[in-house]
């Protein structure tokens, strides 16, 4: 089963039901103006949009009641306590006063903030905000959940966390996520399907392995054992094959990495710098979308 969505340009998708789908494009893409139309914050000035069978302009109360959404910014009130924010959520989504107490308690537990439930969300660290974020979303059992940026501003341990629990309950429920983020490793590591969108057009959609596959070649990455020798090496190996400096490493694109690590060694050697690291290593979504 299949909810057809029509991105900015004319440019058609579709996102399979029960699937994680991740969408990225760099800043002013239209990523954030396609979530909002997606969950009727914005009306889409041309072309039809369908969530969840429903025309976001004609039926936009339907479609609200098939999804859940956690945006960057969330007004919370910071003096209500998780488990009062979690109960309200529920009313306001029509749940009988038990249900929604009901439903309060299993979220709670599901995310981990059973010993936060009672206290206020303001004493909340970042991690625990994005959990009950996504607890909210979740209240109603919506069939759709979309997330915009979910990971943003956590520290890597939280965000690889919020990946794994992310992952569960996908499992668990079966809910669509569709999901934009600026961390590409985390599309790589979460996403079933990417979509890529440059200036309003989707330019690249498929599985994180299709699309590493498409570019056909193998990266070696060289670190040497002085930064000052950064630049030399550079420009010695982009003689050769196409490279590219990040942070403290030379990055080289070869279709056949292993073939030509020889080569790349001799030119190593042929200016004298001494190496610190070298590894092989297959494409990554980074270099998808950079591509």
């Amino acid at each position: 089963m299949c909810w057809p969505r029509r991105v900015h340009n004319d440019s058609p998708f579709w996102c399979v039901q029960g699937i994680i789908y991740g969408f990225l494009g760099p800043n002013g893409a239209g990523k954030s103006t396609l979530i909002q139309i997606l969950t009727t914050l914005m009306l889409p000035t041309e072309g039809h949009v369908h969530v969840a069978g429903y025309d976001v302009v004609h039926h936009p109360n339907q479609v609200r009641s098939n999804i859940g959404v956690a945006l960057q910014d969330t007004g919370v009130d910071p003096m209500l306590t998780g488990r009062e924010l979690l109960q309200i959520q529920g009313r306001l989504f029509n749940l009988s006063r038990p249900e929604a107490k009901s439903r309060a308690t299993s979220l709670l537990s599901q995310f981990g903030l059973e010993e936060a439930a009672d206290k206020r969300i303001r004493t909340y660290s970042g991690g625990m905000r994005r959990r009950l974020d996504l607890a909210l979303a979740l209240v109603h059992q919506p069939p759709i959940l979309f997330l915009d940026e979910p990971t943003t501003g956590l520290a890597p341990v939280n965000r690889t966390a919020l990946w794994k629990l992310l992952q569960a309950v996908q499992k668990q429920t079966g809910v669509t996520v569709f999901l934009t983020t600026q961390y590409l490793e985390e599309a790589d590591a979460l996403c079933d399907n990417i979509g890529i969108i440059h200036q309003g057009q989707m330019i690249a959609e498929d599985s994180p392995q299709t699309l590493k596959r498409r570019l056909e070649r193998d990266v070696i990455e060289l670190e040497p054992a002085h930064t000052s020798d950064l630049n030399p090496l550079l420009q010695r190996i982009g003689s050769t094959y196409e490279a590219a400096q990040d942070r403290n490493v030379i990055r080289v694109f070869t279709p056949h990495g292993a073939s030509a690590i020889g080569q790349v060694l001799a030119d190593v050697s042929a200016i004298g710098v001494e190496l610190a690291g070298l590894k092989v290593a297959p494409p990554t979504i980074d270099m998808c979308f950079l591509s």
